[in-house]
């Protein structure tokens, strides 16, 4: 059995391809060093271990010995997880959209040894079909190109270069207020899909900070077709295929406007980020469905993607057996085979519609499979024989999950993210604190203890990805914001100040290493490390939402829970840099208008001073944790003790006592305070947005 270059790799992308007949290296000195001794360009190839179309270029092009040997003697073939290195991606998906108008995975680069590009596309196949070039065909043609004319093919990849680091350049500062909130909304409103939920057409993705900026619109205006959009759209993903009836979680998009077929892959930011809309959509309704949802998500994740030692793997793959979505697919012999006669008639009359014909359209789709996917959803949680109904089904589920739990199941990428671990953290402090879970906290207490522990450098700083035992790579603005945010969102689910001390650190470490003096905002990678093409800045929130704007939202919640003006600087001078931007589109910058709206007020401070193990501190928090107060933040003094931790990290906190040896809130809103209250009813009254707003 022969390897390559990659077999001493962590990466579980990077070593599906160990044993490729291509000679593949991971991204490193070696490489480049070869490619410029022996005057080759270079092949890189971007992905990541549970992407479909990367499966189908390796089983199709990479393991093929032909391939390979054209490739071998062509260029110097390099190997990249996006996942580890998004540094590396986002340059070159960045250059692939410039010279293709499109992107994604796999990413396939053609660059001189000075790393640059001057050929990108996507997925390319082994012979060329339907007016796509083959490889067996494009390689050749590269290697005569290159021979005989590459001062044509350097200027190129100068040329490209240049423009690649013009293309994003410092945008005209403008006024961003509320009109930019409306503007976002309208955009939303014209394009939001009123048969099915979501937005636009096929495919669908979650994107639910989408839902985060849309239910603060409808916080701030009382619009409530903005509440309708949100909640038509999780109640459709919600019955459709995209989530896993079976086992709970969402996959990662759906290829119809109906949400009923998706590409199956699970990753765990879609996860977190969904949890936290159904959190915050409980919150503003009350329903349970929106309840149960976010604690089957969290059922899933810390049944399936939870290291034993406390952090969350990344994904499970769409394939197994070679095919896509077989492990998630029944048939109604295969239901009827299991399920007593009248358990099959009630799942199939429920999971089981004629609309599965959509199904059809999926590639390599056995015939007589279905996905489970329900045609509605019952938030009335007052009815009786839906109750029965529901206790039934639930059985029934359970039954076929242990089935299912037999099958072979798809690749798991285990590799431990900073930045993806701390969006769950921030869902399960969410849930712990929403629910009244101290379950949850304990998880993403463990998975924080593990971060903090064990994927950290000597002097402190982050690192981006552990697996097998070893924390490597330099982490980005990402790992930072996220973890920052986990790390508040957990002070505010147990109070414990050393989590707020840990924030505290780690955005230093932040703002010293990725703040952008020149020009403001903060760079993708750190001052000390690897140079690459250009250092980029990310402003654009797609699938996740972008650094600078979690850090933004972070910054604003620092400032007002330790006084530092400094921080609410920094948070302006974010908005201002890439306000010329987001003034263009707002709608594609929705969780930088979350911290906008923040930032714009009324936000608001909430100390409550009491002994957190009593009845009327418990109903006091109880009472603020169950109400959609998105802006806000939230310090505890604890009564009782001489000098609590928290007055080393706030010392103005010193000064809030309890009156009348209850439970006291102190509120300031819109940079006014109010009297102190007894009355968790009070302190809500004070904390209604809409009645400060006027």
């Amino acid at each position: 059995m022969s390897y390559n270059h990659l077999r001493n790799e962590k990466s579980p992308y990077l070593l599906q391809h160990a044993q490729n007949p291509v000679d593949w290296y991971p991204w490193g000195d070696e490489a480049f060093a070869r490619a410029l001794l022996e005057e080759k360009p270079i092949f890189l190839s971007i992905g990541y271990s549970t992407c479909h179309w990367c499966h189908v270029m390796e089983h199709e092009s990479f393991e093929d010995e032909h391939v390979a040997h054209l490739l071998n003697e062509t260029f110097v073939n390099i190997k990249v997880d996006r996942e580890e290195r998004p540094d590396i991606d986002n340059i070159y998906m960045t250059v692939c959209q410039m010279m293709t108008q499109s992107g994604g995975w796999p990413l396939t680069i053609m660059m001189t040894p000075e790393k640059k590009p001057f050929f990108a596309a996507t997925y390319i196949p082994k012979e060329s079909i339907y007016g796509r070039i083959g490889l067996l065909e494009l390689i050749p043609q590269v290697k005569a190109i290159w021979a005989s004319r590459r001062d044509e093919v350097m200027n190129a990849a100068e040329e490209i270069t240049r423009g690649l680091q013009e293309i994003h350049p410092q945008s005209a500062e403008k006024k961003l207020g509320q009109e930019t909130l409306k503007k976002a909304y309208e955009i939303f409103a014209r394009i939001f899909d009123r048969e099915y939920g979501g937005f636009g057409n096929a495919p669908k993705f979650p994107s639910p900070h989408n839902l985060y900026f849309i239910l603060r619109y409808w916080k701030r205006t009382g619009n409530k077709q903005a509440l309708k959009m949100v909640e038509e759209t999780l109640q459709n993903m919600r019955r459709g295929g995209i989530y896993d009836q079976i086992g709970f979680g969402f996959h990662r998009y759906s290829t119809d406007v109906k949400w009923l077929v998706p590409h199956f892959e699970k990753m765990l930011y879609d996860q977190a980020l969904m949890a936290i809309a159904c959190i915050e959509v409980y919150q503003v309704t009350g329903k349970t469905e929106y309840e149960k949802t976010a604690r089957e998500i969290f059922t899933y994740v810390l049944r399936d993607m939870t290291d034993e030692a406390g952090g969350f793997y990344c994904a499970e793959d769409a394939d197994s057996e070679g095919m896509e979505g077989k492990f998630y697919l029944w048939t109604e012999e295969e239901i009827r085979i299991v399920l007593k006669k009248d358990e099959a008639d009630l799942f199939l009359s429920v999971f089981h519609h004629s609309d599965d014909a959509l199904l059809h359209g999926m590639r390599e789709m056995p015939a007589g499979h279905f996905i489970p996917h329900l045609n509605k959803i019952n938030v009335d949680e007052t009815d009786d024989a839906q109750k029965e109904i529901d206790q039934k089904l639930e059985k029934i589920r359970e039954k076929l999950f242990a089935i299912r739990e037999k099958r072979i199941h798809p690749h798991k990428d285990d590799k431990i993210l900073t930045d993806w671990n701390g969006m769950m953290i921030a869902a399960l402090a969410k849930g712990a604190q929403v629910f009244d879970e101290p379950a949850y906290a304990r998880e993403a207490s463990r998975a924080i203890g593990f971060i903090l522990k064990r994927m950290r450098t000597s002097d402190g700083r982050l690192l981006h990805r552990f697996r097998d035992g070893l924390a490597s790579i330099p982490a980005t603005v990402d790992d930072y914001a996220f973890i920052i945010w986990g790390l508040l969102e957990l002070y505010e689910a147990t109070f414990e100040a050393q989590y707020l001390d840990y924030a505290l650190e780690l955005n230093c470490q932040l703002l010293t290493h990725f703040w952008d003096e020149k020009e403001n905002g903060l760079f993708f990678t750190a001052d000390d490390a690897e140079e690459l093409l250009i250092r980029q800045k990310e402003i654009h929130d797609g699938a996740i939402p972008s650094g600078n704007s979690v850090c933004l939202h972070n910054f604003l919640r620092l400032a007002r829970i330790t006084a530092d003006a400094s921080l609410e600087n920094k948070a302006a001078l974010i908005i201002n840099t890439f306000s010329g931007r987001v003034d263009q589109m707002p709608n594609a910058f929705t969780q930088f208008l979350v911290a906008f709206d923040f930032a714009l007020g009324p936000a608001n401070e909430v100390i409550i001073a009491g002994d957190i193990d009593k009845k009327d501190t418990k109903e006091m928090l109880k009472a603020l944790r169950k109400n959609f107060v998105p802006n806000k933040i939230v310090i505890f003094r604890p009564e009782g003790s001489s000098q609590p931790e928290i007055e080393k990290i706030v010392p103005y906190i010193k000064s809030y006592q309890s009156v009348g040896s209850r439970a006291t809130a102190y509120v300031c809103s819109n940079f006014t305070c109010q009297l102190p209250t007894n009355s968790p009813e009070q302190m809500i009254a004070l904390l209604d947005a809409k009645k400060s707003m006027g």
